[in-house]
């Protein structure tokens, strides 16, 4: 026997709100009567209360049909905001004339006062009962009962995104944070009140105001801010110990989506000491456009590579990788966000030529931007022949197999490290950049054929004539720069990961410095190069001042809201194998021109024997296949700019 669906709850309190509206369009008119004579029944005309009884009915029934057609039955009160009020106003401003109308033909002309008070009662009753259960739950949210006590909150922006933000911390029963004053800069809006909140005043009262009122935690809500005022802000936050909360962007505002949920912990760039490098990157993405791009490792600068090409509609989309998580991370991300975007996800080595060969051989890119490589310092300082084989002869071999199909255009992923390099992994990478230089000046000199083939290791079936090799106009640059912010391996997730877990933070000395850029700044950087390059240049951002790695550290533990030293331990656990204190941007042979981006330069490389350079490398890539514990003495004979310890070399 079938068991009968229970009535849903909804529809039985719609059924009650009905039936209160009904009562209360009776009631209102015959109020409306009653006030006209004096408040007293005995004194109401007997021909308005006759007029009165035969059109009240039909007009209260009228009324529940065009707040079921306003869908006023349907709506979920505990909601209930100005829309509902606003249907609310229709509605009566509906019925209302309707009945003025209809009893004025069929009745009899009414006091005026009657339709006034009447219309004004039965606005006043059927929109009371709706927004009173809102009501009851504001008040009862405002008194939310807490099991612990409640964290004491800062709000910096008294405008519409810090009033979102206290809003929801009032309203959020999730919630456990009570606002304790505003900030903001506004001096007209000082000494005043939002709800029960005072604004204490402008930026320079935050540590004043952190005292008095016992803050804990302070949420920045000044999405408009330039980067240089949150700049500012920011620091004097720092000055508490505090933990610091911050609203992304002005977007959030936009589409009303701001909650305490949508804040995020500071980022530590936006403490580095200038303003984000936002180049105009129309050229880019009209040159990547209808493009088959090939993206060879698919890490932090890779993937951001791999999403700013996808977005720009190229004609083909390849990311080559040897880490197959990495790859379809991002393979899956971009087919979400871009369902028609032709795009190929190929698992392989930039050192295995026979799959490096058939990549270029099958899709032909046009452009090839080669970020595959490894990058840890002190791990490739325990395998430099790794290093070697990884980066320089997979750049090589890369690089051929471009110059082998007719890429239009190379671009090699380079650091500051490659600058007077105290480390194998810095060594490697200038290594890297002299192929590109090698590259470049054998195809301007039409020569590109006597370029050796490196091949020995995984033989290619097919290789370019010598006359297609003499004709090959690829255009092979370096993009170098310093570290970047949030990419896999660097300083900032690292500190991040030893704050929450209570410290130590541990910095290799007191006094080492870096140049910081953030992963989108060298996407752009990387992209410009791209379109920019005649051949053979080594592109160098402006990163302004160097930051130090224990001010960073230091900033990070405040303002996560925790006094270093104190709460948690810094300590110097002494400069890394091949880790210089400070990072250089160009060695000092270079010069640097400026292009039209102020922000951009283009270094002018280092001459070099570009004939002993490849005979010396064809011997390099035989050592480290053989492992040759004097490898480091080996790059140190090639690259002159290198300076290993000196027990490196012994050994």
């Amino acid at each position: 026997m079938c068991k009968r669906n229970k009535v849903e709850h909804w529809k039985v309190i719609s059924f009650l709100l009905a039936i209160y509206d009904f009562t209360s369009i009776l009631v209102s008119y015959f109020a409306a009567l009653w006030f006209r004579f004096d408040c007293s029944i005995s004194k109401i005309d007997p021909l308005y209360l006759d007029a009165y009884q035969q059109t009240i009915i039909i007009y209260a029934i009228f009324c529940l049909i065009v707040f079921y057609l306003f869908h006023l039955y349907k709506s979920v009160w505990r909601f209930a905001s100005y829309a509902e009020l606003i249907r609310m106003m229709e509605v009566t401003m509906v019925t209302v004339p309707i009945y003025v109308l209809s009893t004025l033909l069929f009745v009899g002309r009414m006091p005026v006062s009657y339709y006034i008070f009447g219309g004004l009662l039965q606005f006043g009753l059927t929109m009371a009962i709706r927004f009173a259960y809102r009501l009851v739950l504001l008040l009862r949210s405002s008194r939310k009962p807490s099991e612990s006590k409640a964290k004491k909150v800062m709000i910096i922006g008294a405008g519409s995104a810090g009033q979102l933000i206290f809003r929801d911390i009032k309203n959020a029963k999730e919630i456990n944070e009570e606002v304790q004053c505003f900030i903001d800069d506004n001096q007209n809006k000082w000494k005043r009140y939002i709800d029960t909140v005072y604004i204490y005043g402008g930026r320079e009262r935050i540590p004043e105001a952190v005292k008095k009122f016992d803050v804990e935690k302070i949420y920045v809500a000044i999405p408009s801010a330039t980067p240089q005022e949150k700049r500012e802000i920011l620091r004097i936050c720092d000055q508490t110990s505090c933990e610091v909360m911050n609203l992304p962007g002005m977007y959030q505002l936009s589409t009303g989506d701001v909650t305490v949920s949508k804040m995020k912990p500071i980022q530590i760039e936006d403490l580095l000491g200038r303003d984000p490098i936002k180049p105009d990157m129309t050229e880019v993405f009209d040159y990547v456009q209808d493009k088959v791009i090939l993206i060879t490792g698919i890490g932090s600068i890779g993937s951001e590579l791999a999403r700013q090409i996808a977005s720009h509609h190229p004609k083909h989309l390849v990311l080559f990788d040897i880490y197959e998580n990495n790859i379809y991370s991002v393979q899956l991300e971009l087919k979400r966000k871009y369902p028609e975007l032709k795009l190929d996800a190929i698992i392989g080595s930039v050192r295995d030529s026979r799959k490096i060969f058939s990549v270029f051989e099958e899709f032909h890119p046009d452009i090839v931007y080669h970020a595959a490589a490894h990058k840890h310092v002190p791990l490739m300082e325990d395998s430099p022949c790794e290093a070697i084989k990884n980066n320089v002869i997979g750049t090589y071999k890369t690089a051929y197999a471009a110059l082998a199909h007719g890429c239009k255009r190379f671009v090699l992923i380079s650091t500051d490290k490659a600058v007077n390099p105290t480390n194998i992994m810095g060594a490697s990478k200038r290594l890297c950049e002299m192929v590109i230089q090698a590259f470049d000046a054998k195809v301007k000199e039409g020569t590109a054929d006597e370029l050796p083939q490196l091949f020995t290791h995984f033989q290619v079936k097919e290789l370019p004539t010598r006359e297609e090799l003499r004709n090959a106009k690829t255009e092979f640059v370096a993009v170098r720069f310093g570290n970047v912010l949030g990419s896999n391996g660097s300083v900032v997730p690292l500190f991040r990961k030893q704050i929450e877990l209570g410290g130590p933070v541990t910095v290799t000395h007191p006094d080492i410095i870096r140049y910081f850029m953030t992963i989108p700044e060298a996407v752009s950087l990387v992209l410009l190069s791209g379109v920019n390059a005649n051949g053979g240049e080594i592109f160098v951002l402006d990163m302004g001042e160097p930051v130090k790695i224990d001010t960073m550290a230091r900033n990070m533990i405040k303002l996560s809201g925790f006094t270093p030293d104190v709460d948690i331990k810094i300590e110097y656990c002494g400069l890394r194998p091949g880790e210089k204190l400070y990072e250089e941007k160009l060695m000092a042979e270079e010069g640097l021109t400026r292009t039209k981006n102020k922000l951009i330069h283009i270094g002018k490389p280092i001459p070099f024997n570009v004939e002993e350079f490849l005979t010396q490398l064809e011997q390099l890539m035989e050592d480290a296949y053989k492992n040759r514990e004097n490898i480091r003495q080996i790059v140190a004979n090639v690259v002159t700019t290198y300076k290993p310890e000196l027990s490196d070399i012994q050994n």
